[in-house]
């Protein structure tokens, strides 16, 4: 800033420039009282992180600054959706007092705010995922297709659009050639992932005794359509929606407290395999990501575990 504009620019109370732009943006752009409040808190917390720094003055903030005043922010707790909501009111300050001012440059110009924290996949806990697909109900059709289901979307961590795809064959008489199937004797699931990638995954013994009881009557059901492996009362087959209202209803059935969707055993599978094993590349092959990267959110999960038995086990652990 030239020195005869930073003189006039001294001579004018900071407070009057933060209700001269107020005004702006009150008569120009008409914002609500509500929104001109949240810009003057905004500025306020800008005016004290610069005083806790020793700047007194905005206009003489650097970007340096800005950036370090952003992740103060963040280490103080705040989320990144607040924190990037004030550098937009800051950003619009100091274009203004750019504008009006002849400031040099814009400080928050650049300066992002910390990335979202995605959440983390909601888990069940090894004994009650255990419970939830271990109940055995009646030896109606029904009880005997959810168990096996359920037992199978655990054991081998599938998609439940891969589950509602699978056959009860690879290829069919006629020829037909499967997107997926249970190979009973080699303890395997054979299913087409997303982008049409095939893989195979291990199903354990459980889901395989509950397979067997579900296919000794599921020719009862046959009608129409001879290929699915899993099919309703009316011999279709299943709608990935019809699952999702029956793991509900069963989990809810058992007292189990948590919002049970088909995907969360898709996470409690791949959390538990990678507590037990350390293998996140197992992990990441038998879930059919394309990149570990989408598989190393389970590491938090298996952190959380750690820091959970800490907590519990140690003596020096906060309680």
């Amino acid at each position: 800033m030239p020195a005869q504009s930073e003189e006039i620019t001294r001579e004018i109370p900071q407070e009057n420039h933060l209700a001269a732009y107020l005004e702006v943006l009150r008569s120009q752009r008409q914002l609500s009282q509500h929104t001109l409040d949240s810009y003057l808190l905004d500025l306020r917390e800008l005016m004290k992180l610069a005083a806790e720094a020793g700047q007194t003055e905005l206009l003489t903030l650097s970007t340096h600054h800005i950036r370090r005043f952003a992740a103060q922010m963040h280490a103080r707790g705040q989320n990144a959706r607040s924190i990037a909501r004030k550098l937009s009111s800051w950003r619009g300050y100091y274009r203004w007092l750019s504008e009006t001012h002849e400031l040099a440059a814009n400080p928050v110009e650049g300066v992002r705010a910390p990335k979202k924290n995605k959440p983390l996949p909601k888990a069940l806990g090894a004994d009650d995922a255990v419970r939830l697909v271990a109940h055995r109900g009646s030896d109606q059709a029904t009880p005997l297709a959810n168990r096996a289901m359920f037992e199978l979307l655990y054991s081998s961590g599938l998609r439940v659009s891969e589950l509602v795809n699978l056959d009860v064959a690879a290829v069919s008489e006629a020829g037909y050639s499967s997107p997926g199937w249970v190979d009973m004797t080699e303890a395997e699931v054979h299913v087409t992932g997303k982008g049409g990638k095939p893989r195979i995954v291990p199903v354990g013994k459980p889901a395989l005794a509950a397979l067997a009881d579900w296919l000794a009557i599921r020719t009862t059901l046959v009608k129409t359509d001879p290929h699915p492996l899993f099919l309703t009362e009316r011999g279709t087959r299943i709608s990935a929606r019809l699952i999702q209202l029956r793991l509900k209803a069963h989990a809810q059935s058992l007292d189990i407290p948590a919002n049970v969707h088909p995907h969360m055993l898709r996470h409690s599978f791949a959390s538990h395999v990678l507590q037990s094993s350390g293998d996140l590349r197992a992990v990441q092959e038998m879930l059919g990501h394309s990149s570990i990267a989408a598989t190393q959110v389970y590491t938090s999960l298996d952190f959380q575990h750690l820091a959970k038995v800490y907590d519990q086990t140690h003596p020096r652990a906060k309680k």
